[in-house]
């Protein structure tokens, strides 16, 4: 089954999905979330749950709560994002107040806002971040290739949304050996290269992730893949973390004019026993989002860390955790 059709079947299947979530009662949601919290109290939350959700959030009491509205008054708008907040937002009161950011943001927000991305670094904590546009940004196949049966070559299509994007396209759009190339319209006379599928790029050692708007969307995928992931530092991070990244452990650091790019790919092709460990640690860190209970509980205390700081809910029993670490 191509792309095309298997993404056309997962949008009729998500969408199927959440709007049956969306349209639950509230009691059936309270009595859940009740259920949750009784076992928190009982059982507390592991010290890499906590660290994930004051990750997300880094709010600090009290937090100022501006352009909001009622959770019940949300439109239905930007579809992805608004069943993707809604999913772990009717766990709580239809009336309480919430202010969202959907979209790229890469931008740091002037008061409390839960949104998909933010800059890594700075002036961050208004910028909560949740798991939104995930249909998009957290579906990812299985790799069939080894590393060492690939090909020896650098791989990467995208649009020019980027400075660096373009960089590359100028530098590397008629390499004899990678394949390289922009899709969409005709850039400074350079015509785009034909589109590639995800399991076509796959098949490439080497595998080029470059920011767009705000985060590289095939992140991800490289990363969980058994290709080498290069790309210059992020800047942008998302639900994934992206901000806890480290270059030679994750992935292979480049630099911003992309003048290091062959001699990082001549030196992993020699030493493909340092670059499979990259590979390893990468996909580490791909595991830590496949657990769906625990992404489900993270994004509510999210949420509950949130509504406490803006003062749209008290504090539950476990809530110190989040506040004295």
């Amino acid at each position: 089954m191509n792309d095309f059709i298997t993404r056309k079947l997962g949008r009729v299947a998500y969408y199927a999905r959440a709007g049956i979530r969306d349209a639950l009662p509230y009691p059936l949601y309270r009595r859940r979330l009740r259920r949750l919290y009784d076992g928190i109290a009982a059982e507390g939350l592991s010290r890499s749950m906590i660290e994930r959700v004051n990750y997300y959030n880094r709010l600090t009491k009290p937090a100022e709560l501006r352009e909001d509205m009622r959770a019940r008054d949300i439109p239905l708008e930007a579809t992805y994002y608004y069943y993707d907040l809604k999913e772990h937002l009717n766990y709580f009161p239809r009336d309480i107040r919430i202010r969202y950011k959907f979209g790229d943001l890469n931008w740091l927000l002037d008061s409390a806002a839960v949104c998909k991305s933010r800059p890594i670094g700075g002036e961050s904590k208004n910028s909560v971040l949740l798991k939104l546009d995930k249909f998009r940004h957290f579906r990812w196949m299985k790799d069939p290739h080894r590393f060492a049966d690939k090909q020896k070559a650098a791989v990467w299509r995208g649009g020019l949304q980027n400075p660096l994007r373009k960089e590359l396209v100028k530098v590397f759009r008629h390499h004899p050996r990678h394949n390289i190339g922009h899709v969409g319209s005709a850039f400074e006379g350079i015509e785009p290269r034909e589109w590639m599928s995800m399991q076509d790029q796959l098949s490439y050692r080497y595998m080029l992730s470059i920011e767009g708007y705000d985060v590289a969307t095939n992140l991800k995928t490289v990363l969980a893949s058994q290709s080498l992931c290069l790309m210059p530092p992020p800047t942008c991070e998302t639900w994934f973390m992206e901000g806890r990244l480290v270059p030679g452990l994750h992935y292979v650091e480049l630099r911003k004019d992309f003048a290091d790019l062959e001699e990082k790919i001549d030196y992993y092709d020699r030493h493909e026993a340092e670059a499979e460990a990259i590979v390893a640690t990468a996909n580490r860190h791909v595991a830590q989002f496949a657990n769906r209970a625990d992404e489900d509980l993270i994004a509510i205390l999210v949420l509950q860390k949130y509504f406490e700081a803006v003062g749209e809910l008290p504090p539950e029993l476990f809530s110190d955790a989040f506040w004295t670490t």
